[in-house]
């Protein structure tokens, strides 16, 4: 089974952690949440989860993992200020592992300059953005590039967004 890095802190969307951590875990995935600092508590916006991290960004390392998994919310746009998680996250795709990023997830994939030529979806306020990243922003509820990136819009596409998931680790 996988061992899913989860880049998370403060004011993630409570729903696109929750529902893809359990789906993966339901399914035998490990999911390991990386922070700033391990033991720390972090918050979803809705106030519905509160997350222990269980690793420090500097004592993880992408090589660790078979995929990386990154929630919407606030939760990338303040993650891709530190270049620690910049980094992670771009050796990811530079390994061509399976990334999962939902919502405002994909900020941190356009700060890494890591969606140039892919086939992508975000939230309708990053459309923006991940076009001049260079990704092939589409507005569907999941999209699937190469085998190894998945990115939905927002909660509605969970679902959808699980399935995909799920369906490209069942292949690693």
């Amino acid at each position: 089974m996988a061992k899913i890095a989860t880049v998370i802190t403060n004011m993630f969307e409570d729903s696109e952690y929750t529902e893809p951590a359990k789906a993966f875990k339901d399914a035998g995935h490990e999911v390991v949440t990386i922070e700033k600092e391990s033991g720390k508590q972090v918050k979803g916006k809705q106030g519905e989860a509160t997350v222990t991290i269980d690793k420090g960004i500097d004592d993880v390392n992408a090589q660790d993992f078979d995929a990386l998994f990154i929630p919407g919310g606030f939760s990338p746009d303040q993650l891709r200020a530190d270049e620690r998680f910049v980094d992670f996250a771009k050796d990811f795709m530079d390994a061509k592992k399976p990334v999962f990023a939902i919502c405002h997830g994909p900020q941190l994939l356009i700060t890494a300059k890591a969606l140039e030529g892919r086939k992508a979806t975000g939230y309708k306020s990053i459309a923006q953005d991940m076009k001049y990243a260079g990704a092939d922003f589409v507005d569907q509820e999941v999209a699937v590039c190469q085998d190894q990136l998945v990115t939905s819009r927002q909660p509605d596409d969970i679902p959808a967004f699980n399935r995909e998931s799920l369906k490209l680790l069942e292949g690693k």
